[in-house]
Order: C-alpha cells, then structure tokens, then sequence
C-alpha cells in the first residue's frame, strides 16, 4: 500500500509540476493576445519586416545546415578516414557554447577588424542577412549532424550488396536506398533546425546590423521597452513553427522507422573517396575551431585587436567584474536543474513506459508537448504570470523555467531506455510478492545508468548555454554567466567578454569529461562481480 502511495504521490508532483510551470504561464500569456496593444502590432511594418528576415534566414540556415550534416554523417559512416570519433566530437563543440558567443566568435574572425578579415585584407561586412545565417549555421548544425548521424551509421548494408549485384549506379543507390532510409529523421532535422534558428536572438544580437528578426524584436521590445503587449504578440508568432515542427514529427513518428542492423557495412578501399572525406573533415572542423579558438586569443590579449601582446590582466579583471560570482549562479542552476530534472524526468517516463493507464497517456503528451515552447516565449510567459509573486527574481524561477524548457530530450532518453527492459518484469515481481519499487530500485535503475548519467549531462550543458529562457527572468543577484556576454560586449569589454565564453566552454567540457569517467566506472562496478564468478 505504501508502495502504491508513492507512485500516486509521484503522479500528483508531475501533474502539478506542468500545471504550475507549464500550462497556466502560458494560457496567462496568450489571455493577453485580444488586448489592443497586442493585436496592432500584427499590422505593424516593423513586425512584417522581421517576420520576413526570420524566415528567410531559417529557411538558408536549414538548407545550408542540413546539407553539411548529410555531408560529414556520410564522411564519418561511409569512408575509410581515420580519427572519426575525433572529429564527431569537434562537430558538436558549438553545442557547448552560447548562441551569443558563436555570434561573437564570428566577430573575432570576419568582423571589421577581424582575424581572418585583417590578415588577407578582405574588404566583407559580416553584419546583416549573410552573417546571421553564418552564426545560425554553426549554431545549429551540431543537432542536425547528430540526428543524421546516429541513424545512417545503424544502416543496414544488405540493400546496398543486392544494388551492387544487379549493377546498380552508386548516385541511384543514394537517392533509391539512402534518401527513403532517412526520410523520417531528415524530417525531425529539418524541422528541428528550423525552429532553432528561427527562435533564436543570441547569434542575429551578434551579427545581424540593421537585419532585425523577430526573436531580437521581442527582445529589444521587452527587455529595452518593457512593451510585453508586443512580446506577447511575436511571442505567439514564435510559437507556431515550433508547434508544427513537434505535430509533424509526432505525426511522422511511427514511419520510416529503421530496423535492426542485420549486416554492418565492408568500406571498401577508394583513395578518391577518402581523400574527399579528409578535405570535408578538416574543412568542417576548422570551421567549427575557429570561432571558438578565437575565445583563446582574445582572452588573453591586452586589447583586441588593437595590442595583441599576450597577458593574464583580462582574468583579473573579469573577476573583479563578479564574473566568479555569475559562474557560481550558472552551476547553481544547471546542477539544481540536472539533478531535479533527471528525477522527475526519470520517473515520469516510468510511469509513462511502464505502468501505462490513461494518466500515462496524458503526461506522455504533455511531456513531449513541452518540446513545442520555444525558451524566449516561456521566459516571457513566466514574467508575466510569476511578476510579484515570491518566486518573481529568484534561484528558484530560473530553476523551474529551465526544467521545463530542457524537460522533454532527458524525458525521452529514459522512456525509450525503460521501453526496452523486459515487459512482463513487474508482472512477475507481483507474482513473487517484489513491488515496483523494488524492481525500479534493485532491476531498472541498475540497468538504465549510463542513460541517468546522460540525461543529468544533458540538462546541465543547455542550463550552462541557454539565454533564450531566462533573459527576461533574471536579476543582477542571479544573472547566469551566459547573460553577462551581452553586458561585457555593449561596454566594450571584448576581452572580458571572450574569457567570460571560454570559461563556460571549458566547463562543459570538464563536466562532459568527468560523466564520460563516471561512466567507465559504473561500467568496471557492473563487470566486476561477474568477473568474480567466473
């Protein structure tokens, strides 16, 4: 009976967990669409304008995203080159960076006075259409590349042995075989890239002049204005891709789905085809290092670009500008939002993979569903719902927002991973009098660790990066070390601002690194009683 109470309870938390933090700010937020404020800024020149650049910005980002990632997904699963796990783990750097700060890093190199620009005196303005699409590019391809990615290197080689039989061309084997194979997570990409892009105010902040789209419009307007009849207005409008991306790929969900791989894939020798593979590699990771190498140099130059004699002042001075105390906030909130956000996740994909039932039903919708809330509109949802209650400018908000906001990716790690534990376990713990607590705690858990330790790794990385959610939310008491970029920028502090991005990119890394040695370690823990017994 106690047992049975604590999965009840955990159905009341999860139930008023979305309530509270999901479905009220944004039914509170949307109540305000009918106010005349709200309603003249659809007829506005300034709204159809930004709603133009944004999409199409996205649409070029995507295209151009997409078509990279398809690129190195078939460098790194069909070629010979060496070093792969190398170069998939560079493709994913940006991933670990703010939006804001690849902006930035583009700056260094191709900006005015820029690195690249500079030394072979290239007469080119980053700033505008080109330049955003630049940023949204390195923005986004990491997520675009990973959804290619995992799938074609679990294809199944044997349509491709009986091509080969019946003499058919390598270029109608891509588009007959390789192109219907990818068709269901070509689609999840490209959706995915596209709401992105287009919900995304760091890199067009950044780099995007007098080229103004629709999430820096929202910006400006309720973080320099304070005019939230205008937020509310863009904010429904950001909404919309978002929402038909999620339908499109739930729609989608059950086709095109891959089988297992019966015949893993005999890479033939083809120097033409390696040395291909080498030039796409070196070209993509540099690419990708660069911006985010600029960080090194600018961080430890007197004054860029003006002295570049080598110097260790820009940390001193960042730290007198509390850029220790920002870091303190940011891994606050990510291992607060990580280790809240693994459980609940956790435990909501085992009711949902597990007990099933209509209650199961409903929270697997609404879990998923909050994939669909782009962070910017959730951040203003959250002003408007929460401003002066006693959550309003405190830990705690910056905490509930990025858990809802980062809720559904770990959500589904772990409902796929219990999904695949045998079916009938509970049925048989019940017949030997086990409860599901035990089976969870002694059976499921044990078994699901390496995704528990991806999933804390998940919700700590994008609470490092984020700037969309909390923008509107945060105070100079909480402010993570990300908002600050913005700050040390408009006041000139380039140098500052540089160190401010590597110091949250070197942490991600360290922490990627530390889970990567969990991992090992729950591994040799798991291998060690059987080789015991053997």
């Amino acid at each position: 009976m106690k047992r049975k109470g604590t999965f009840n309870l955990t159905r009341v938390v999860l139930a008023a967990f979305f309530l509270f933090a999901a479905v009220l700010p944004l039914l509170g937020m949307f109540s305000q669409l009918a106010s005349p404020g709200a309603t003249a800024v659809f007829s506005s020149e300034q709204f159809a304008t930004a709603c133009l650049n944004s999409v199409t910005v996205s649409l070029t980002s995507t295209v151009i995203s997409l078509a990279l990632a398809l690129v190195m997904s078939w460098v790194l699963c069909r070629t010979n080159i060496r070093f792969k796990g190398a170069i998939a783990v560079i493709m994913t750097l940006p991933m670990l960076i703010p939006s804001l700060a690849l902006g930035m890093g583009l700056v260094f190199l191709l900006g005015s006075n820029g690195v690249i620009t500079n030394a072979l005196g290239l007469d080119f303005s980053l700033y505008g259409f080109w330049g955003i699409v630049m940023g949204s590019v390195l923005y986004s391809f990491p997520s675009a590349f990973l959804l290619l990615y995992d799938v074609l290197k679990y294809e199944d080689a044997s349509p491709y042995e009986a091509a080969d039989v019946l003499g058919v061309p390598k270029l109608n084997q891509f588009f007959s075989i390789t192109l219907p194979y990818l068709r269901k997570p070509l689609i999840s990409a490209v959706f995915a890239t596209f709401t992105l892009v287009v919900t995304d105010y760091g890199v067009p902040l950044m780099v995007g002049g007098k080229t103004t789209t629709l999430p820096v419009l929202m910006y400006q307007e309720v973080i320099g204005l304070l005019n939230y009849n205008t937020g509310v207005a863009i904010g429904f409008v950001l909404l919309i891709p978002a929402v038909v991306a999620f339908l499109i790929d739930v729609l989608n969900a059950d086709k095109g789905k891959s089988s297992f791989v019966s015949k893993a894939f005999d890479i033939k020798r083809n120097v033409g085809r390696d040395v291909l593979g080498y030039v796409a590699g070196i070209v993509a990771s540099v690419a990708i290092v660069l911006p985010l190498g600029s960080f090194v140099l600018v961080s430890f130059v007197r004054k860029y670009p003006v002295d570049l004699t080598a110097t260790l002042d820009n940390v001193g001075r960042s730290l007198n500008l509390n850029v220790g105390d920002y870091w303190v906030n940011s891994i606050i909130i990510a291992v607060a939002v990580a280790l809240i956000g693994t459980a609940l996740a956790y435990f909501a994909a085992y009711i949902t993979a597990r007990m099933g039932g209509k209650f199961a039903k409903v929270l697997h919708l609404v879990c998923i569903t909050t994939l669909a809330i782009p962070g910017i509109v959730l951040g203003l949802s959250y002003v408007l719902f929460f401003k002066g209650s006693f959550l309003y400018g405190t830990f705690a908000i910056l905490i509930l927002v990025n858990l809802v906001h980062f809720f559904t990716s770990p959500y589904l790690m772990a409902y796929n991973s219990l999904g695949k534990a045998n079916e009938n376990l509970e049925a048989v713990g019940s017949t030997l009098g086990v409860g599901r607590l035990s089976i969870l705690k002694d059976v499921l858990i044990p078994q699901t660790l390496d995704t528990i330790v991806e999933m804390v790794g998940y919700f700590f990385v994008n609470c490092m990066v984020t700037i969309s959610a909390v923008a509107f939310l945060s105070t100079t008491l909480d402010m993570p070390l990300a908002l600050l970029i913005t700050d040390l920028d408009a006041q000139r502090l380039t140098e500052c601002a540089a160190f401010v991005s590597l110091v949250i990119l070197v942490t991600n890394i360290a922490f990627k690194i530390v889970l990567v040695g969990i991992k090992k370690a729950l591994h040799r823990r798991a291998e060690a009683p059987t080789a015991a017994a053997v």
